[in-house]
């Protein structure tokens, strides 16, 4: 055990791989917009557009922030500090951090330019430290997640862009039950003492219900996006790309996550 390496190791990734996932995404959007997108909505409005444009914008820039933090901290140690520390503390900073930048971040309003970016950057930064401990699996594990999350986030967006106004908004409250079961089955390992087959049901769970379950905020997010933009047309609200953004950064953190682990798994069931 002294002599394994650290750092898990994955297939290299090739051209041709690259180009079969281009095609089944590309493929994958055809499908899903066909099959649960039948009656499609006219152009999205001025207003719509540019939200929606900023909003991905931000979230873009608020990943990529996430991993070059994330990455600077695994290569400073912090993330074997944290892997050594009481997980019941680790979770409860991280989510005590996450929260409070959020929470900030929602309330503060868009003319607090300044205040309301450092919130944003603190927010991104606590998602940094919660992710370097993922910088243990192979870069080859961690470029097919980060692609095949693109791709799944990119063509559920686009279902959603192209929907009928309001088709996936009654999502939440189903999607909030389902967050809430993904949840404590990821829990239940710290907590329970569970057998192998209880194992093995609360890690299906967690891995591919969760995969379900914020795919499906990845519409309901999107439509709350054009919906936000609609009221602010009218002078309801005020748009704010930058809480706008939070969402959709967190459904695809949740998302990679679970793809590097699907993924390390079955690398792992292949040796």
């Amino acid at each position: 055990m002294q002599n394994a390496p650290l750092v898990q190791q994955g297939q290299p990734i090739t051209w041709q791989r690259m180009a079969l996932t281009a095609a089944g995404v590309a493929g994958a959007v055809v499908v899903i917009d066909g099959f649960l997108n039948r009656e499609t909505r006219d152009g999205l409005s001025t207003g719509e557009q540019a939200l929606l444009h900023d909003t991905f914008k931000y979230t873009g820039g608020g990943l990529v922030l996430t991993a070059l933090a994330a990455r600077s901290m695994f290569k400073s140690g912090l993330a074997f500090r944290i892997m050594t520390a009481n997980p019941w503390l680790v979770l409860g900073v991280s989510l005590v951090g996450s929260i409070g930048t959020m929470m900030g971040t929602f309330y503060t309003p868009p003319e607090k330019t300044v205040q309301k970016h450092l919130l944003w950057l603190g927010f991104n930064a606590c998602q940094a430290a919660t992710l370097s401990p993922l910088f243990l699996f192979s870069p080859a594990i961690l470029s097919r997640a980060a692609l095949y999350t693109v791709g799944i986030v990119g063509s559920l967006s686009y279902v959603g862009a192209t929907a009928k106004n309001d088709t996936f908004l009654n999502l939440g409250g189903p999607l909030l039950a389902g967050v809430t079961v993904v949840a404590l089955a990821s829990l239940a390992p710290m907590a329970l003492p569970l057998g192998v087959r209880s194992l093995a049901v609360t890690e299906a769970l967690s891995l591919y219900g969760g995969l379900a379950v914020f795919g499906g905020f990845v519409l309901y997010d999107t439509q709350k996006i054009l919906h936000h933009a609609r009221l602010s047309e009218q002078g309801l609200m005020k748009a704010d790309a930058i809480n706008e953004s939070i969402g959709l950064e967190l459904d695809m953190i949740n998302i990679f996550i679970r793809l590097v682990q699907i993924l390390a798994m079955q690398g792992n069931n292949r040796k």
